[in-house]
């Protein structure tokens, strides 16, 4: 377990930083001088096949996101050595039209990800993007993390003049803190549905030790969001999240799942426990996780809720901040025999339908909870894997 979060002794340093220039970048924490070659490594195949697959003209810059960019990938120990845990996530910078491009230069990407991953044993992900893209959208924590922690596979940091906007943790909006939320929360959602399964195995406890992590780690970063106290570093949100002060009874509750969250994320490990540890460990993260998510929600939307039924059934808009007639199009195309809700984004309907499903169903389901649950997912189906199912085909278009 974590025993100290000093700010600045693990802090990675990222190229082009005014402190440690002569420092050479890392990928992880602590991880062996083997495992850090052979990232250097994969990142150096990474940039050659993509220079030698993209026109010249076109490709502008590579960068390395994600934890290995930040200096914060996972370092899983194993009997032969440290062992990448993590994906690596590069993203591909390109001259001209943003959506000609995709459609050129996305699927060939792919393929070099697929080859490389067969190589590595370890998904390469690869994502175009544009620096006309980032300098014009509206601060995000994706944008944040990307351009304040990353490794340059090609190109330098001049090319980020011009998203100084990006830089602000302050200028995040709450709907990037509900939205991490329910993403994170989605896992502890399919962790349930597998830890009610008749038959549960070791792949099975995996992904719910792997989802509590997520989840531990992310209650504390949407608290800090909320705060305007996001940072890109893990090691440096933990830090903010010791001497940070909110009156509320859970939240040095919070802090301790935080403290374990980022133990996961740094030295992951493959769980092991048996289901009922692993029962005891969602409940917990659980219900910590539904008064993370109404005192957002309450923030964000600047109403108050007595539970999450209440906020479930409510008729506002929970995207109000989007755009209804840009809604109105996205719905026509993804639904089109859908009319009710259609000008409001479709995340309004996963926001309505996930807490009902992961803190208002249990043995016995208010007919009226599974009404609603199945009138905002379109089926008809009344068992809870289904709609498990029917609500992870929503969240994948509109997380």
């Amino acid at each position: 377990m974590i025993t100290h979060l000093a700010p600045a002794t693990a802090r990675p340093q990222r190229e082009g930083s005014s402190d440690g220039q002569n420092e050479i970048p890392r990928f992880t924490i602590d991880a062996s001088q083997a495992l850090e070659e052979e990232l250097l490594n994969l990142c150096a195949k990474a940039g050659e096949m993509v220079r030698a697959r993209l026109p010249s003209k076109v490709l502008e810059a590579i960068l390395l996101g994600g934890g290995y960019g930040r200096g914060e990938g996972g370092v899983l120990r194993s009997a032969t050595g440290d062992r990448p845990y993590n994906d690596l996530e590069f993203y591909v910078f390109v001259r001209g039209p943003l959506l000609l491009n995709e459609r050129r230069y996305q699927r060939l990407l792919h393929s070099c990800g697929e080859e490389l991953t067969s190589y590595a044993g370890i998904d390469l992900e690869f994502r175009v993007i544009s620096f006309g893209k980032l300098r014009r959208s509206c601060p995000s924590m994706f944008y944040y993390d990307l351009v304040m922690g990353h490794r340059w596979i090609f190109g330098d940091e001049a090319l980020l003049r011009g998203c100084e906007h990006h830089r602000h943790p302050e200028f995040i909006p709450l709907a990037e803190a509900t939205r991490l939320l329910m993403n994170r929360c989605s896992g502890l959602l399919f962790a349930k549905e597998r830890l009610v399964r008749d038959y549960f195995s070791a792949q099975d406890a995996d992904f719910v030790g792997r989802n509590i992590a997520k989840a531990q780690l992310a209650l504390g970063d949407v608290v800090l969001t909320g705060l305007g106290r996001y940072h890109w570093s893990c090691l440096q949100r933990n830090h903010r999240l010791d001497n940070a002060f909110l009156n509320v009874p859970w939240f040095d509750s919070v802090r301790a799942l935080h403290r374990q969250g980022v133990d996961f994320k740094l030295h992951p490990l493959q769980d092991g426990r048996p289901r009922e540890e692993l029962l005891a460990a969602h409940n917990e993260v659980r219900a910590l996780a539904m008064q993370v998510w109404l005192w957002l929600e309450e923030k964000r939307l600047n109403l108050r809720f007595t539970d999450v039924r209440e906020y479930a059934l409510a008729s506002i808009n929970k995207c109000p901040e989007t755009h209804s007639l840009k809604n109105l199009a996205i719905n026509l195309r993804s639904f089109p025999f859908r009319v009710s809700g259609a000008m409001r984004y479709p995340r309004n309907r996963a926001l309505n339908s996930l807490p009902l499903l992961l803190w208002a169903w249990d043995e016995n389901p208010d007919p009226a909870v599974v009404r609603v649950i199945k009138g905002n997912l379109g089926v008809n189906d009344n068992s809870f894997d289904s709609l498990v199912r029917a609500y992870q085909n929503l969240w994948r278009n509109f997380n």
